[in-house]
């Protein structure tokens, strides 16, 4: 037999590296001699097919061996041994058996396994099979049988897909999973031909419809037009182009009856008024399957157990669902329209009958789904039910259909606008944004630039939304003079997510006095004198605001007086505003406010000292936020995680949520969340004890003009940088820079109520001064504290006073410090912080627990000086760096460290560094490390 030529290499797969590895390995086996089997498992369109090609081609194109290649024919499936005809029929040559007698007298499994094993002694041997669960049963049993007996030197290789391994158990199998977000953006850049004028609208929209289903994505966007591609012209509703990918699904319940059918058909229809991915309720199904006049044993039978509709249905409580969503969709779009309509007037029927308020919108869903063809008297109707007190998503349903049925392409587009926004409110930024793409351009009011504006505030580039939000702003300004208000307050937000305060300024002046109430102006008036440099006046008004919120039940004005406190720096008042304002989301709305309430009120926390509420709060914020499709809030989330964890540790866990917030930030220039991450990664090095990489990130933060640090948050870093100088030993070269920091902290002092900003800058000055002074200020600072309360601020104090008299040779005296900061440390979960303060203490000559290691490691022999010496020396410290670090001086260190080289056996710093790498001796110096690292 000679090799097969008719098989064609495909075009360039997305997302699918993994799987063409896994498809290499067998290749690979199969070329030295080995077989074996896969089975490649996964609903129509996400690429089995392509997947069998490429293997066939690469196998060709690299080995030239024989490759027998057949697809399902689905009109044979009922004719035995058809489908082993046509696998046997794709050979390139004569055969030791011929296919026309295996179609008509069958073959044995154990022939059919014989058959394979000679083709493969001649030269190794590629099967590859696609659809064969469409296969007739007996093709498929000798297939399974002969594939499950292909082991180590069989020379053949089997190859097949199917929609699952329900008929090949036993065997290897890989499901396919859905392309990633990266995967199916490249496939539609190569689908549309790399055009950069693809609306990023309608990009995501089509993203969205398709779902990571890459037939159904190059199905949808073969069907626009290059105007609709480019948001030129608004798309349609539905989007077309899925109907080969819609029909291959509905294929899989052909073999199931009539009743299922109809009961299938119930379940799809009555998702219709249900938000998205919501499914329907068991009850309505119950009642319109006996409506319908279904069997109440094959109604239990279809809902209760999942084999009754052959897996399309799951039951989870008193919602039924699909078992994937385009499932769903298939069972619609297959159904004749006569027989939809007549289910959806059916679930009309049943929806009226109920409690009118609360069933009228879903009734009016149902009717519209019944529609024929465009009702302006429906779509008005819709229009007026879907209001509170019902839920945004099922408003933007509603408005959708109301849209749909619209006769006047004005409406048409105000009502898509207003599912949108409702979509938005409900936090799905998908279904807001697909909404979008059906409002024409030349028909988008101000209402779609402000939903767009708001979308790109929590998941776009800042500066985009602020300019969408003030050209919103003036387009509703003469009729909608709420909206106004908040899409200038939702730029002036952009503006400070941005840290342009001027741009902040200029959007806040614009908002109208007149149109807001007395607590709005004194938040707009109070923010712009503060900023414009009037802090007394800007103060007053905001603590005006900050009262005023003691009384409000609006969530957005409670995030205000939120923020009002923190400018103030009342840390616990905002601490308060927050959780009330976190309450009024959680048991009124809008979800999507929901990451933002969580945000605040974490960084609010983490300004009052509470690190571990902080964490607990950002953490549910990070998953709302992704929830929700909000990457700007997500981002700030990770700054505020980064944080918590710059104190508590792990380092590990504080480095990686400052890379997710960076990576964040920079595409959607996000200046706040890059503030505080890189402050966050430089208070993880002050307290691992590497004050000169915390000095070189905090330097462009703290230094005023452009191109630095936020400017409400960069004085915020100003204490940990003159530490992290001081430190390295750098401040004489930093004198400028240093002193101007100082200055404008000074400043902000007088302008801050902050409880424990006095602490800091005494501390500051202590660090600062010459040592007869600094004890005084270390005092000073002391004494701050107990009135501020706080652990962790006071024990930082605590831990430099004492490494100042230790420095100073007082040793004795030093203890105490050390020893309060310590258990300071600990107290307030500070874990790296308190290894910083425990190997301070050791060195003063105090017995403190070693950490604990998994054995007695490299360095077990030396004392805990030398063991700090050897491990900052392995790090890449000079013997200078090395003193400044641990306050000792230069010939000290080379005093221990010759002692170390002696006791450890080593010659080098190099040679140590490899030894401690590989003995776990650079660990982190604390006694829960180990348990960090498991968390």
């Amino acid at each position: 037999m000679t090799p097969s030529t008719t098989v064609h290499s495909p075009l360039r797969l997305y997302g699918r590296s993994g799987e063409l590895a896994i498809l290499e390995t067998l290749l690979g086996k199969l070329r030295t001699g080995d077989g074996g089997a896969l089975v490649l498992t996964a609903p129509p369109g996400l690429g089995r097919t392509a997947l069998l090609r490429q293997a066939a081609a690469h196998y060709l194109r690299g080995h030239g061996g024989p490759v027998l290649y057949a697809s399902a024919a689905p009109t044979e499936q009922r004719l035995p041994y058809s489908g082993l005809h046509a696998l046997l029929c794709s050979a390139p040559g004569p055969l030791p058996l011929a296919p026309d007698t295996v179609l008509s007298s069958g073959i044995t499994p154990g022939a059919l396994l014989g058959l394979l094993r000679a083709l493969g002694a001649e030269q190794p041997l590629l099967v590859c099979v696609d659809d064969a669960h469409l296969w007739d049963p007996d093709s498929r049993a000798a297939l399974g049988f002969a594939a499950r007996r292909l082991g180590a030197g069989s020379r053949v290789a089997v190859v097949i897909g199917a929609a699952d391994e329900t008929a090949f158990a036993g065997l290897p199998a890989l499901r396919l999973g859905p392309l990633d977000d990266d995967a199916a953006t490249a496939l539609l850049d190569r689908l549309t031909d790399g055009a950069a004028d693809v609306d990023p609208v309608v990009r995501s929209e089509l993203l969205r419809e398709a779902a990571g289903n890459p037939r159904l994505l190059a199905g949808l966007a073969g069907r626009l037009t290059p105007g609709q591609l480019a948001g030129r012209t608004a798309l349609p509703y539905p989007l077309p182009g899925g109907e080969s990918v819609l029909d291959a699904h509905a294929a899989h319940l052909d073999g199931l009856s009539c009743d299922t059918h109809t009961l299938l058909l119930l379940a799809a229809a009555a998702e219709e008024h249900e938000p998205d991915g919501a499914g329907s309720d068991a009850a309505l199904l119950l009642r319109a399957g006996v409506r319908a006049g279904l069997s109440a044993s094959h109604l239990d039978r279809v809902l209760f157990a999942p084999a009754g509709s052959a897996g399309a249905l799951q039951r989870a409580g008193s919602r039924v669902h699909f078992s994937h969503p385009l499932l769903r969709r298939a069972v619609l779009h297959r159904a004749p329209p006569g027989r939809r309509r007549a289910v959806h007037e059916l679930l009309a029927g049943l929806l009226g009958g109920g409690e009118p308020d609360r069933a009228r919108l879903p009734a009016l869903v149902q009717k519209a789904c019944a529609s024929t063809g465009p009702d302006a008297g429906l779509a008005e109707q819709l229009e007026r039910a879907a209001t509170a007190p019902r839920p945004h998503g099922e408003r933007s349903a509603a408005l959708a259909r109301a849209a749909a049925l619209s006769t006047d392409d004005a409406l048409r587009a105000a009502r898509f606008t207003a599912a949108a926004e409702q979509a938005r409110l409900a936090g799905d930024t998908g279904r807001a944004r697909a909404m979008l793409a059906r409002v024409g351009p030349h028909l988008a009011e101000g209402a779609a630039p402000y939903v767009r504006g708001m979308l790109a505030l929590r998941d776009g580039p800042v500066a985009d939304a602020r300019e969408a939000l003030l050209a919103a702003a003036e387009l509703l300004a003469p009729h909608d003079p709420r909206r106004t208000l908040d899409a200038l307050f939702g730029a002036a937000e952009a503006a400070w997510a941005m840290g342009d305060a001027i741009a902040y300024l200029d959007a806040m002046n614009r908002v109208p006095v007149a149109a807001a109430d007395r607590p709005t102006a004194q938040y707009r008036a109070g923010m712009c004198a503060v900023l414009a440099g009037h802090p007394d006046r800007g103060h007053a008004l905001l603590r005006c605001c900050l009262d005023s919120a003691a009384r409000a039940e609006d969530a957005g004005e409670l995030l205000r007086a939120g923020a009002c406190a923190l400018v103030l720096g009342e840390v616990d008042a905002a601490c308060r505003a927050g959780a009330r304002a976190l309450a009024v989301v959680r048991t009124r709305g809008p979800e999507a406010l929901l990451p933002h309430a969580l945000e605040q009120l974490a960084y609010a926390e983490l300004r009052s000292g509470q690190h571990a509420r902080a964490r607990a709060h950002a953490l549910e914020g990070l998953h709302a936020a992704r929830r929700t499709g909000q990457r700007n809030s997500a981002a700030h989330l990770h700054a505020v995680l980064a944080l918590a964890a710059s104190v508590e540790g792990p380092a590990e866990a504080c480095a990686a949520h400052a890379d997710a917030a960076l990576t964040g930030a920079g595409p959607h220039g996000l200046a706040q969340a890059a503030t505080l991450a890189t402050w966050a990664v430089a208070r993880a090095d002050l307290a691992a004890g590497r004050p000169g990489e915390a000095a070189a990130r905090l330097g462009p933060l703290v230094r005023p003009g452009p191109g630095t640090g936020h400017f409400a948050t960069r004085m915020l870093a100003v204490p940990c940088y003159v530490e992290a100088v001081v430190l390295s030993g750098r401040a004489h070269e930093a004198g400028g820079e240093l002193a101007v920091a100082v200055q404008e902290f000074t400043l902000w002092t007088t302008r801050t109520t902050d409880p424990q900003v006095p602490a800091q800058l005494a501390r500051c000055r202590a660090l600062l001064a010459p040592a007869e002074e600094a004890a005084a200020r270390y005092e000073e600072a002391l004494a701050h504290h107990d009135r501020a309360g706080g652990d962790f601020e006071r024990a930082r104090t605590r831990l430099l006073q004492g490494q100042l008299l230790r420095r100073l040779r007082r040793t004795r005296e030093a203890r105490g410090p050390l020893r309060d900061a310590l258990v300071a440390f600990e107290r307030c979960s500070a874990r790296a912080w308190a290894g910083r303060a425990a190997g301070e203490l050791r060195a003063a000559g105090e017995a403190v627990d070693a950490p604990d290691r998994s054995g007695p490691g490299p360095l077990a022999a030396l004392t805990p000086q030398q063991q700090r010496i050897a491990r900052c020396v392995a790090e890449g410290a000079t013997n200078r760096e090395v003193a400044v670090r641990l306050s000792v001086s230069p010939r000290t260190v080379d005093h221990h460290l010759r002692n170390v080289f002696a006791a450890l056996g080593v010659r080098s710093r190099t040679e140590l560094a490899r030894l401690l790498d590989r003995g776990g001796g650079a660990r982190l110096q604390d006694r829960d490390e180990k348990k960090r690292a498991d968390l």
